[in-house]
């Protein structure tokens, strides 16, 4: 059934104008609310009670046992964080605050498309809550159906108020959170953004917890390579695989007079839990280097896009004069779980012990382009290494973009026992 018919159908049965609950529903499920969700919205707009599946007022619901199948519910929780955002919806700009929202069972995030006023702190009870699927998880959306009301007692929960958050612990998906950082890097960019060209400021943020890289879309001055800064109401989304910090027109920047110190090591995972994470800017990790992969050794790029060629086919460009390069993409496992590092020009000269004319060399004289790999397999397979870059995850499985390549100098037996130690809860004697 289209939208149009859908429409009809649904305002007959209300007893409203048509076009009206059609704007309404196309609204909806523009945000990708599932239809049966919007249908029962509009039911619940319009003053008819049923839900499709006995009709009544929504259940109160602890937030631990709220799921992506409860078309609407009410809450009584307490407001984490609150932030605004603007987001682009039906061709405008439309503002919109994000955040979470926990009793004593759990948190859920939260998108209110109302001004209901909404402080951290808050203890509030919101009645006919619309919920929705996001990322496999429920998320409760506030809007004009929607009643809020401010408790005057405060829900004791087991959960910190305010978003106070180091770079390490944020994930892609969180939003209204406040950091304390250095800026590492910083870069003024004009990008073709929504409304045409607009001028962003990129670069990396550090603290002691590690690094990630932020977008400021609304360039502020006190975000200059150098300086320290408190940032409030920041957002996380991912880019190119990885968290990015995004500083938006709502967010608070506020020169700090102290230092933040920098770590200069990067959290040290297990590949299985750097997996889990769905992705971290810097990392290191630890593993065995079981294989070397097609296309390593000696490579040609594109000089348009810098892609990989084969055979001097771009896919996007087609023939080309390919560049020479080196790549090394090498399978690391520890036992818990495998990545594919990916070593640039100069990490590969240094395995391979040559440049990119001593492999050309090498090829010409063995007559296989193959034979610079197979050198590099025999150099570096079999050995334990420590590898140190950007964890991407996609469909097509765990990159490690790395930064610092070498062989790992952990002692097995220290590892054994810690280990042991893990899993026997104590520490285990030689």
């Amino acid at each position: 059934m289209d939208i149009d018919t859908h429409a009809e159908d649904l305002a007959s049965d209300l007893g409203v104008d048509k076009e009206e609950v059609k704007a309404d529903l196309e609204n909806l499920l523009e945000y990708s609310v599932p239809l049966d969700e919007a249908t029962q919205s509009l039911r619940r707009k319009y003053g008819d009670g049923s839900s499709g599946g006995g009709g009544g007022a929504p259940k109160a619901r602890d937030i631990a046992d709220i799921t992506p199948d409860d078309g609407s519910v009410t809450v009584t929780a307490r407001v984490l964080t609150a932030g605004k955002r603007s987001i682009r919806y039906q061709g405008s700009d439309q503002e919109i605050v994000e955040g979470e929202l926990a009793d004593d069972t759990g948190v859920i995030d939260f998108t209110a498309w109302e001004d209901f006023g909404l402080v951290p702190g808050d203890t509030i009870t919101a009645g006919n809550a619309g919920v929705r699927e996001w990322d496999g998880q429920p998320e409760l959306n506030l809007g004009e159906s929607t009643s809020l009301s401010k408790l005057e007692e405060t829900l004791d929960i087991p959960y910190e108020v305010g978003g106070e958050a180091d770079l390490a612990s944020l994930r892609t998906g969180d939003r209204a959170k406040a950091v304390e950082v250095q800026v590492l890097e910083c870069e003024e960019r004009t990008i073709d953004g929504r409304d045409g060209e607009t001028t962003i400021l990129s670069g990396v943020f550090g603290d002691e917890s590690g690094r990630l890289p932020f977008t400021n879309w609304d360039p502020a001055p006190e975000i200059e390579a150098g300086t320290s800064v408190r940032i409030e109401n920041a957002y996380v989304r991912e880019f190119r695989g990885v968290p990015e910090v995004n500083v938006s027109e709502f967010s608070t920047v506020t020169t700090l007079e102290r230092s933040i110190d920098v770590g200069t090591d990067a959290p040290r995972l297990g590949i299985g839990d750097a997996i889990a994470s769905g992705g971290m800017y810097d990392v290191e990790l630890v593993g065995n280097l079981l294989a070397v992969r097609d296309g390593s050794g000696l490579i040609q790029r594109c000089p348009e896009c810098n892609r990989v060629i084969q055979k001097g086919q771009c896919r996007t460009h087609g023939s080309v004069d390919g560049i020479d390069d080196l790549r090394v993409k090498a399978i690391l496992d520890d036992g818990t779980g495998a990545v594919t590092a990916i070593l640039d020009d100069e990490l590969t000269e240094a395995v391979y012990g040559g440049d990119v004319e001593d492999a050309k060399e090498e090829a010409r004289d063995a007559m296989d382009q193959e034979a610079v790999a197979d050198t590099i397999r025999s150099r570096i397979v079999g050995t334990e290494y420590r590898v140190r870059g950007h964890l991407s995850i996609d469909e097509y499985g765990a990159n490690l973009d790395a930064s610092h390549f070498e062989e790992s100098d952990d002692s097995p037996a220290d590892r054994a026992r810690e280990l042991l130690g893990t899993f026997e809860g104590q520490e285990v004697e030689a």
